[in-house]
């Protein structure tokens, strides 16, 4: 069953438990980069002005004739990067989303995406992560703008622990990849030992009655929600973590079952998680779908847990979407 369908309902951590601990995807990221580092000696680190922000500084720390601080230049970065991979080493290019690849857009898809080069992007604080820098510093598009680019792998990790894991499966695999994470200290939902697949859905809880597709930090969220729920709907919660390619049996099998599906994301309505799954359930299962994500605006300047529940991806949205459908 594990292996064939990625069932973890033993493998997440209870959102419902006081204890649990607090971390930030940003410092899995950080030491997913020198852990990689350890194991590969071509793996180097770029950034552009941003290494204490992303947490560059952990592989910078270790292996300082491997990182490269590219100044305030995400385009000439983008092109370095690929580069280096052309000669062999596996370059992760690291800033904030908005930056790269929002500013670098036409040098990903020309310089990396066309040719397949093997760069990895790393998007940091994703979403409403910026919080008081306003909608300037937000990504709420970046799934949407790399989703659309032939070759390139984009991940959605959901915790501290996945980002980790993530990072080490990107670098051992030929190909661009993009990976979005956030800022904030989250629940954490995933442990050392839950599996991970580059391309495979995880069932974290089952359910009957509605499929709910979630990815980021928004999962310790739905799961929340489906634990709350639980005497009156059964919630299926399924991590997709890899947003492209998508895992289209997992989400298929799973909407034959519940006839009714969910999808919530810290993004963009159009474009990104909602999307894709209406996609594959469109040419595959037709069902009933209700989309929870940001709708078609642009963020302010506030705090993270405010911005989220303002702009209608918090657990009351999760909730009122669930019993809707």
């Amino acid at each position: 069953m594990l292996n064939e369908e990625m069932n973890l309902t033993r493998f997440w951590t209870s959102q419902n438990d006081d204890t649990i601990e607090m971390k930030s995807m940003r410092d899995g990221f950080g030491e997913g980069l020198r852990e990689a580092g350890k194991r590969n000696k071509n793996v180097v680190v770029l950034t552009a002005d941003l290494m204490e922000s992303t947490r560059a500084n952990l592989f910078a720390e270790e292996f300082p004739d491997r990182f490269f601080d590219l100044g305030i230049a995400e385009q000439n970065m983008m092109g370095v990067a690929a580069g280096m991979a052309l000669s062999s080493k596996i370059p992760f290019v690291c800033s904030y989303a908005v930056f790269s690849p929002g500013r670098n857009w036409e040098q990903l898809r020309v310089s990396v995406c066309l040719s397949k080069t093997n760069v990895k992007i790393a998007g940091a604080h994703a979403g409403f992560s910026a919080g008081a820098d306003g909608a300037t510093h937000q990504a709420l598009e970046d799934m949407a703008i790399t989703r659309a680019l032939p070759n390139l792998m984009v991940l959605a990790p959901c915790d501290y622990e996945q980002i980790k894991k993530a990072v080490l499966a990107s670098a051992q695999i030929k190909g661009p990849v993009y990976i979005r994470y956030h800022k904030q200290k989250l629940p954490q939902v995933t442990t050392v030992v839950t599996p991970f697949e580059l391309g495979r859905a995880q069932i974290f809880r089952e359910g009957k009655d509605v499929s709910v597709f979630v990815c980021g930090p928004m999962v310790n969220k739905a799961l929340r929600v489906a634990e709350k729920l639980q005497s009156k709907v059964g919630v299926e919660v399924i991590n997709v973590h890899t947003i492209k390619p998508i895992d289209k049996e997992v989400i298929v099998r799973s909407a034959k079952k519940t006839g009714r599906v969910v999808t919530v994301e810290e993004h963009e309505i159009i474009g990104g998680l909602g999307s894709a799954v209406a996609e594959v359930l469109g040419e595959n299962c037709p069902v009933l779908i209700k989309r929870v994500g940001v709708r078609d605006t642009f963020g302010e300047s506030g705090e993270y847990e405010e911005l989220v529940e303002k702009y209608g991806v918090g657990e009351k949205d999760i909730e009122e979407a669930i019993l809707k459908v």
